[in-house]
């Protein structure tokens, strides 16, 4: 499992009963999470000096019960080999819909693998910027972890919103002047339009969600949709790239899962190495692992 273990401004406090403590910067929240069933006594004071608590509802979604948390907050991640003069990125945080804050704090694992190959590959050919595509986006964690570490970055995400929040997270982040392109637009027609334009990048980024609409209303299952869009943007990486990743938050898409289709496609063409496995946070009060997801990894060979 890769742990997401080097932040400062999150931490998974306790897990008891279908629901998790969480420290972001300041503020104590208690979300659901699928993965925690078990009921184990909770001690952790903080159950009981919450800031804001999601309720699931039995008919579906649910809805905040706050008690003291402002409109929008931040926190801030320290990526490990940059100098320490580096602005850290910088998120803006706030309460919406079906208990989401606007980050995933464990994809931290995957912002420092990928962006110490973004800065292994600017040592060994500083002339030679890479370029990197940011699929399905949303806030832009990966997007402003990639440009700190040197890259030039296109971040493609269906929603408005989540393009202009990413904006703001960049700001945030001393990251306003970096090349960023900012585009919104459905993840699998830009790809497309990108293949006919002969374009191509150094590492692949893709967050896929279990099921969404783009901007004019089409469908995404990931089930059905994954495995040719990874088909596609395999033929966008350059000769020389660095690194494919893709997320999975869905039970059906294992690591195994995972590895398989970047083995059959990626690794096909280009060789190098791929891996997979579960992605997750320590939990303070236990010592467990919080599993959240599943990452897929291909790196290329160093040229």
């Amino acid at each position: 499992m890769w742990i997401a273990d080097n932040w400062k401004d999150y931490e998974v406090l306790d897990t008891s009963g279908g629901e998790k403590l969480e420290r972001w910067g300041n503020y104590i929240l208690v979300r659901p999470d699928p993965q925690v069933i078990w009921n184990t006594p909770r001690r952790h004071k903080g159950w009981s000096s919450r800031n804001a608590h999601y309720h699931r509802s039995a008919k579906g979604g649910g809805e905040w019960e706050f008690f003291n948390l402002p409109d929008e907050w931040t926190v801030s991640y320290i990526l490990p080999g940059l100098p320490p003069s580096t602005h850290p990125l910088t998120f803006r945080l706030k309460p919406f819909s079906f208990k989401h804050t606007g980050l995933f704090p464990e994809q931290a694992a995957n912002w420092n693998w990928f962006s110490g190959l973004i800065q292994d590959s600017l040592k060994r050919h500083p002339e030679r910027q890479p370029k990197i595509l940011n699929l399905f986006a949303y806030t832009g964690g990966a997007t402003l972890a990639a440009a700190a570490a040197g890259a030039a970055v296109t971040h493609v995400d269906a929603s408005k919103g989540m393009v202009g929040w990413a904006r703001e997270n960049a700001v945030s982040s001393g990251l306003a002047d970096a090349p960023v392109r900012w585009l919104v637009d459905d993840c699998i027609k830009f790809v497309e339009r990108e293949i006919r334009r002969g374009n191509q990048y150094d590492g692949i980024i893709m967050d896929p969600p279990s099921y969404g609409r783009g901007p004019k209303g089409e469908i995404w299952k990931i089930e059905e949709s994954i495995w040719p869009l990874i088909q596609s943007a395999t033929q966008l990486l350059s000769e020389s790239a660095l690194f494919f990743l893709i997320n999975s938050y869905t039970t059906g898409l294992q690591p195994a899962v995972l590895s398989y289709m970047l083995g059959t496609t990626v690794a096909k063409r280009l060789q190098g190495h791929v891996e997979a496995a579960e992605i997750g946070l320590p939990v303070q009060e236990s010592g467990l692992i919080l599993p959240c997801g599943a990452s897929g990894r291909w790196s290329g060979n160093r040229k």
